[in-house]
């Protein structure tokens, strides 16, 4: 998900593949002009460049022009994230089910090792928040490697900045309060603060910056100011908390990888509204299409498998390795993983994770990360990858996928997203995107979790329709059957213009209806 900018709440307080006849191939598109309506705006990942000047993934024109009339078969979905609200008004129909499990039995009936995992399995049992890895590190003690020095600096640099981060927040919200008390009211406008007329310096300030943030927020900057406070506060009480051991609540050695019997089967863990980052990233996926309700997923096809494994924090290399097995073994043939983090102390098994799913011909489509870095220097690496050394791939079958926004033109990709020549292969839609959050509610997110799900969404449908195609073959097809990034663009949140072959391994950003013309010259070889 990307992460909350304190710069702009400082602000407020102070934005091809030739394929066939068919294929849209064409680099001279015009974006569009202008705010997106509404309707625009939440389907806008589903749009067209060419007709609706958005750089969409041309998934309503697919569903159009090409799957009209056909018959695909079942693609199981496994998603490794925070959790899923299985009984979502637009999700409960997809939800995978065991069906060698008998429910609530209490017996491992199919023998794989979990009890009565139904829906999916919880890795993380009732824990949610959890540290840094960095934190971890540092916890741990001085080892004299080269790892501890980079992870002490860089744990050092990001709590200073926390704490930076708590006086900002901590002044914005008293400024808040203070205006709230003057005016005797918990509601007020701009006209309201205009109208205030005192000398007592501390007010004036707060009425200036409250102003200023009204002015540019509107009415719903008190949620964000919230939200932002929630982030702070939850890094300084557990992400960079070196006494928090969220592990505890687990009970098993995340050490030891042989050690897998804990967890259990309630896949969006103790409270579902801390399930939401899953929940959207399902419901981008495969929210049911053409029901009226919130938006519609990429893919129509699918079954959802839930696999909880990602905390309030870094995620534990062990529990990742396990979930991804898990999701090959119970027949997913697309894997979503959208997370990531900076240091990987067991990275091995979760490279060996991939390769199994390589083994048993299963994509794995991950996020590229929310830094706005670009991930081929070592400095920056966002775990896991398909790479020990930035020189060659150990595994075929990873997809690392950046975020666009929907103002196509040079800065079409997202300034919060990762990019790399190497280590990013493709961009999809990432930037205020639509979907399912936990108790039958909607809402736009963003990040390259977003855009990650966009793109298995994609692959979802290819293997799908063109079950025959391998998982190599499929993320070949997303790559080269995208449409070309503009010829310049700005990477990074220090926005620098550079060519788009400097972005990503193909320079393309996923389309559904390429992607399917190009699988089906594919499938006929």
């Amino acid at each position: 998900m990307k992460k909350i900018n304190l710069t702009s709440l400082a602000l407020l307080a102070a934005l091809s593949l030739c394929l066939s006849a068919n294929a849209q191939t064409s680099t001279t598109y015009t974006g569009k002009k202008g705010k997106l309506s509404e309707p625009e705006l939440q389907r806008w990942s589903h749009l067209d460049l060419a007709k609706d000047s958005i750089p969409g993934m041309s998934v309503d024109k697919a569903y159009a022009e090409l799957l009209k009339g056909k018959k695909g078969v079942k693609v199981i979905v496994g998603i490794v994230d925070s959790g899923i609200d299985i009984d979502h008004e637009d999700l409960k129909s997809i939800v995978w089910t065991n069906k060698k499990e008998i429910a609530g039995n209490g017996i491992d009936d199919d023998k794989n090792g979990y009890i009565d995992d139904i829906h999916g399995w919880n890795f993380l049992g009732n824990a949610g928040k959890e540290t840094l890895e960095m934190t971890r590190s540092v916890k741990k003690g001085d080892d004299g490697s080269a790892t501890y020095k980079s992870a002490l600096a860089a744990y050092n640099e990001k709590y200073n900045k926390a704490l930076q981060d708590k006086q900002q927040v901590d002044f914005l919200m008293g400024a808040d309060k203070s205006i709230q008390k003057h005016l005797n009211k918990e509601v007020y406008t701009v006209e309201d603060l205009n109208a205030i007329i005192t000398t007592d310096p501390d007010l004036t300030k707060s009425k200036m910056v409250m102003t200023r943030i009204l002015t540019n927020a509107g009415p719903t900057f008190r949620a964000e100011i919230e939200e932002y406070s929630k982030y702070v506060y939850d890094q300084l009480n557990y992400n960079l908390n070196k006494e928090f051991d969220g592990r505890k609540i687990v009970g098993d050695n995340p050490e030891d990888i042989k050690d897998t019997k804990y967890g259990n089967n309630t896949v969006y863990g103790p409270d579902k509204e801390e399930a939401l980052h899953g929940t959207h990233v399902a419901g981008i996926i495969a929210q049911v299409r053409g029901n009226n309700l919130g938006g519609d997923g990429v893919a129509n096809n699918v079954e959802i498998m839930a696999v909880r494994a990602v905390p309030d924090g870094d995620e534990y290399d062990k529990d990742i390795a396990l979930a991804i097995r898990y999701a090959v073994d119970n027949g997913a043939k697309v894997i979503n993983g959208s997370f990531g983090k900076s240091y990987s102390p067991h990275k091995q098994w979760v490279f060996d994770a991939i390769k199994y799913a390589e083994k048993k011909d299963v994509l794995f489509v991950h996020a590229a990360g929310n830094d706005g870095n670009n991930i081929d220097l070592a400095e920056n690496t966002n775990f896991p990858n398909d790479s020990d050394d930035n020189k060659k791939e150990f595994a075929s079958n990873v997809l690392t996928v950046g975020a666009l926004n929907n103002a196509y033109g040079q800065s079409v990709i997202a300034e919060f997203s990762n990019y790399g020549t190497f280590n990013v292969d493709v961009f999809a839609p990432g930037d205020e995107i639509y979907a399912t959050i936990p108790n039958n509610k909607y809402k736009y997110l963003q990040g390259t979790s977003m855009a990650a799900p966009n793109a298995a969404g994609v692959a979802a449908l290819v293997r799908s329709y063109y079950p025959k195609l391998s998982a190599k073959q499929v993320k070949q097809i997303l790559m080269e059957s995208g449409m070309p990034l503009p010829a310049t663009v700005l990477l990074g949140e220090k926005q620098e213009s550079s060519t788009a072959a400097n972005s990503s391994k193909s320079g393309k950003m996923v389309n559904a209806y390429n992607a399917l013309v190009m699988a089906e010259k594919m499938s006929k070889k």
